[in-house]
């Protein structure tokens, strides 16, 4: 924001460390995938000194070399951290994924960050920034983070500077456009064959200097004196800005009385403006060309970062808790102060083993020492909840795929902790004398069935482990053990969320899977009354079996589950073997009568019966019991039920049209929409879960990208016939496959 040197303070080849939380920002990458985020943090640390040329660290490598997955897909799928020095600051990069399937990664960097970099891209159309981001946006408002934007891909833009920063401005603004302006604007070079301009420099409104790129390094020239209306019309409506977020009172009488405003004081006020999260500046930023040790705008970058984005002193810390749920004061950024830290991602790295990025939110971590291990309340999701002591190996600041060893980690600042067995992400770690808990962050809830079984015997016993380390490393799973589909279920939160998991079972834990069709819990029920005769009668010399018994079958309302009635007179089955009779009939209900799914919703009463006094047992009335039901649904019309389930949808209301289209066309019935803010709307439905297994995927298709729903178990009901003999042709054919 003010002049500096071209010489850049960072330091390659050594762990950056922070003195104290003063110097100490955490910044956290936000923006849609193909907004260069990644290459952003390369060109941020060629220019602070911690590469040695574009993408490249001193040792070899990327910065973004930090999962397999992404090597080969060439996204981000999960959060990395990439530490800097520049200026005397230690400045903590957090590296979001910006595909929607990754938002769990996102939402741990913003709990570890205390300002937000926005990226968005101009070779994207004005209008097209993405409802994630918008989403996210909106996230970070309402706890008050600081945020600046910063445009990419002005090399291949679709859409100019000031057009993209008048529509940043609108959907970023809101009711106040004015608190989304830049601090730079782009200064272009000659055009080239194809017609386009280079961008070889920013002008500065505050300073009126031109910060030319051109030569590969930074250099400060005066303006062109033909540019300085453009500029001073940009400049003005910027100080307008500025001075209506200011906390002194008199420095807009003394504007508009036509008082020059000094440089020093509006820079002052812009960084406490973008401290406070009112103000929002927009920068261009460019990686380095080749040869170049400078990218363009990323010294400015790192100015507004170190100068305006706050320290960790000035973050409220989340709310903590012991164990037991007794509050407790929210912890002080005091390095001397009693240990509070947060595990927000978690990793198994093939050389050291798990791995465990950490912010400290009070006092100071120290490699070796013994800390205690709280549980996150996600058990739920198979995450288990940790009460334990343990001690933590190494502190080290990641790099890529390399680790830099550290001494400490105060508060402030984030170090990745080895050897954290138990600790999960969401855990606290504490002092062992006092431990403590801190308030989980609002995780999203995994929406897409993945079911899977092990391919052969031998992965059937690494599965359950493989499973288990997956969903440690990612709360967004939620890992099901379903008892009445008898099937492995991962909920994920998307399709490359799913793809990504089945990659890391095969080729980080060595298990090979098979995925198989998502099953819903279905239910059968009597459609009609009926009546059937169990009967068994053997003898094959000595002891035989000899059981009768004669029941009916009547429907009862939805909920009611199985009743058994005993309406037997005479002693046609005596007294000892009517339990048995309800035992063998219960059984069968519980394996199905027709497509092989329980019975329920039925009264069974037993009404006659024979016994013989010698060859009748308890074994021989469960299985006439069980015979009779059977011959019962051969002579009703027996109903599938489905499960139901209540769905909130909340889209932008343009798109309230399609959803509701698309949630009729799935069996739904659409029961009431509201709105939920300005341009939004909830839809709520009931729709059939046999019908939404693929929703999360379906929905972000109809929506473009803007929409999200929750869904809730409602009730079982009949499935209509044409669905359900499809259901009964499929459970025969499994059969006879």
């Amino acid at each position: 924001m003010g002049d500096k040197s071209n010489e850049h303070p960072g330091a390659a080849g050594r762990a950056p460390t922070a003195g104290r939380p003063s110097s100490v920002r955490n910044v956290v990458l936000v923006g849609h995938s193909g907004s260069g985020k990644t290459t952003l943090v390369e060109a941020l640390a060629l220019t602070a000194g911690a590469l040695t040329r574009a993408g490249r660290v001193e040792d070899g490598g990327t910065v973004s070399d930090y999962d397999e997955i992404e090597h080969r897909q060439q996204r981000s799928v999960q959060l990395s951290l990439v530490p800097l020095e520049w200026g005397g600051c230690k400045i903590n990069l957090l590296d979001t994924p910006g595909y929607a399937d990754f938002v769990g990664e996102l939402r741990a960097g913003l709990r570890a960050a205390d300002a937000a970099l926005f990226v968005v891209s101009a070779a994207q159309e004005a209008e097209a920034v993405p409802g994630s981001t918008r989403a996210m946006w909106e996230e970070c408002a309402a706890v008050g983070m600081p945020r600046a934007i910063v445009v990419t891909h002005l090399e291949t833009a679709r859409t100019g500077f000031d057009e993209l920063t008048r529509v940043c401005g609108g959907i970023f603004g809101g009711a106040d456009p004015d608190a989304v302006l830049p601090l730079y604007l782009p200064v272009y070079g000659a055009e080239g064959p194809d017609g386009h301009a280079p961008v070889t420099g920013l002008t500065g409104l505050l300073t009126r200097k031109i910060y030319d790129y051109s030569s590969g390094a930074r250099e400060v020239l005066a303006p062109d004196p033909g540019r300085l209306p453009l500029i001073d019309g940009a400049r003005d409506r910027l100080i307008e800005g500025i001075i209506a977020e200011s906390e002194d009172e008199t420095l807009m009488e003394r504007y508009l009385d036509g008082a020059e405003i000094d440089e020093r004081t509006l820079v002052d006020d812009l960084e406490k403006a973008v401290a406070r999260g009112v103000f929002h500046p927009v920068l261009a930023a460019a990686p380095a060309a080749d040869g170049a040790r400078q990218g363009l705008g990323t010294v400015e970058l790192l100015e507004l970062i170190t100068r305006g984005f706050p320290t960790p002193l000035e973050r409220r810390a989340p709310e903590v808790t012991t164990p037991r749920g007794s509050a407790r004061p929210r912890p002080s950024c005091d390095p001397g102060g009693p240990l509070v830290a947060e595990v927000v991602k978690t990793a198994s790295d093939p050389y050291v083993g798990r791995l465990s990025l950490v912010r400290v939110f009070s006092g100071t971590l120290r490699p070796d020492e013994t800390v205690h291990v709280s549980g996150h309340g996600l058990t739920d999701r198979g995450h288990e909840d940790h009460d334990v002591d343990e001690r933590i190996g190494a502190l080290s600041a990641p790099f890529g795929k390399r680790q830099r060893i550290l001494d400490s980690c105060i508060a402030g600042d984030l170090a990745c902790v080895a050897k954290l067995s138990h600790a999960e992400t969401g855990d606290t770690l504490s002092a062992t004398d006092d431990p403590l808990l801190m308030r989980p962050w609002t995780m999203p809830d995994p929406l897409l069935p993945l079911a899977v079984e092990a391919h052969s015997t031998s992965d059937e016993d690494k599965l359950s482990q493989g499973l288990a380390r997956l969903a440690a490393e990612d709360p967004t799973m939620r890992l099901e053990q379903n008892p009445a589909t008898r099937q492995v279920v991962l909920w994920c939160l998307g399709e490359a969320h799913m793809n990504v998991a089945l990659e890391r079972l095969r080729n980080r834990y060595g298990v090979q899977v098979d995925v198989v069709p998502h099953k819903v819990s279905l239910r059968e029920t009597f459609g009609e009354p009926a009546s059937g005769r169990g009967r068994l009668v053997k003898q094959s010399g000595g002891h035989g079996q000899f059981a009768i018994c004669e029941i009916e079958v009547e429907p009862l309302p939805v909920g009611s589950g199985v009743e058994f009635v005993d309406r037997v007179v005479g002693g046609a089955v005596p007294r000892q073997f009517i339990p048995a009779v309800e035992k063998g009939v219960r059984a069968q209900a519980a394996r199905g009568v027709a497509a092989g799914h329980p019975l329920v919703d039925v009264r069974v009463t037993l009404v006659d019966g024979k016994s013989h006094s010698v060859d009748s047992s308890d074994g021989a009335f469960q299985t006439a019991g069980a015979l009779a039901l059977r011959e019962a649904s051969g002579q009703a019309r027996i109903e599938l039920l489905e499960p139901v389930a209540t769905v909130e949808v909340v889209v932008p209301d343009e798109y309230v049209g399609p959803v509701m289209s698309d949630l009729s066309g799935r069996r739904g019935r659409v029961v009431g929409t509201d709105q939920a803010g300005t341009g939004r709307t909830v839809v709520r439905a009931e729709v059939p879960e046999i019908e939404i297994g693929r929703y999360a995927i379906d929905l972000r298709s109809v929506s473009h990208g803007t929409g999200r729903f929750s869904r809730s178990y409602a009730r079982h009901e009949a499935m209509p016939a044409q669905v359900a003999d499809r259901i009964r042709e499929s459970a025969a054919a499994e059969v006879m496959a």
